[in-house]
């Protein structure tokens, strides 16, 4: 079963840590990506650029209208994911517990079931 390892980020907290802690918080991704790829369940992942970076795209009355910023005014955004393809929800939640991110004060990764995905069998 495939699921969404979801990194929720406040960039408060991470402006709050050491920079030994920021550089343990890197390398343990690298240690992550490096155990589920090695066991398999690694699919992608990817991390995503600073919401003020964003748009926001609504159609209204037709006519698309396009603003900058991430999608709600929160102190938290998507700051990346790994999608994983596991044997059971208590496996990904296992997983996620592992992503550094998930000890951070303020952080926290959502674990989501992927109920669709494009041309792939599920």
């Amino acid at each position: 079963m495939k699921y969404l390892l979801i990194m929720h980020m406040n960039p408060a907290s991470w402006e709050s840590l050491t920079e030994a802690e920021r550089q343990a918080v890197m390398d343990g991704h690298g240690t992550f990506i490096e155990t589920i790829r090695e066991s398999g369940e690694l699919i992608s992942t990817e991390a995503l650029g600073d919401p003020s970076e964003s748009a926001v795209v609504r159609v209204r009355g037709g006519v698309p209208v396009v603003t900058d910023g991430p999608y709600l005014e929160t102190k938290e955004y998507l700051g990346g994911y790994y999608l994983v393809d596991v044997e059971n929800k208590d496996r990904a939640c296992a997983l996620a517990a592992l992503i550094p991110d998930a000890s951070i004060d303020g952080w926290g990764v959502e674990v989501r079931p992927v109920m669709f995905s494009a041309g792939m069998e599920m």
